[in-house]
């Protein structure tokens, strides 16, 4: 359970402001279709998030215990530096492709987060907990957080995002869990 907690807390953090929930956003404006849009992000987290978490999970039993304590907390300290940069999202078609709002959004979504700050956070995580099931589920969930208003409020809460504000916020988690992992 602590590592879905975890996991889902540390996920919705840092998708705040990210370039995917920026790409929810736009996708909600352009298509105005909700259900295809969230359950398109939800199969593109399942997607990625999965093979991130067993990636994770293997790297830890690569490592003697020692080693890969440090080398986590490592990663973590590198998404706290990586999480106060900004992101910027390049503008597409405003035409879904043939399969439609849906598969449009799983191509958009699983695209933007390959090698996305969430994605290795993932990746991470799995190996610090050693639990495919609960952070897949976890990252998956604070994915969900994240993405479900932006899609359902679109550009309104948009304009009320202040990454100057969550930014650091999210940082210092990732602080906190490099800490956590050395002690």
């Amino acid at each position: 359970m602590d590592a879905t907690i975890t996991s889902a807390a540390v996920v919705a953090l840092a998708e705040t402001g990210d370039k995917t929930q920026i790409l929810s956003m736009v996708l909600a404006g352009r298509w105005r279709r909700p259900g295809p849009i969230l359950l398109g992000i939800l199969v593109a987290t399942l997607a990625n998030h999965l093979p991130a978490a067993l990636v994770g999970v293997e790297i830890a039993s690569a490592f003697s215990p020692e080693i890969f304590r440090r080398v986590t907390a490592a990663s973590f300290l590198v998404m706290a530096v990586w999480i106060l940069i900004p992101d910027r999202l390049d503008a597409d078609d405003d035409r879904p492709p043939r399969g439609g709002v849906f598969v449009a959004t799983v191509l958009a979504f699983f695209l933007a987060e390959m090698g996305d700050k969430t994605q290795l956070a993932t990746v991470a995580l799995g190996s610090r907990f050693g639990d495919v099931a609960g952070v897949t589920a976890g990252t998956t969930i604070g994915m969900m957080l994240a993405n479900v208003p932006a899609v359902l409020l679109g550009g309104a809460l948009m304009r009320r995002l202040d990454g100057r504000h969550v930014r650091p916020l999210t940082a210092a988690v990732f602080v906190g869990l490099a800490v956590a992992t050395l002690v």
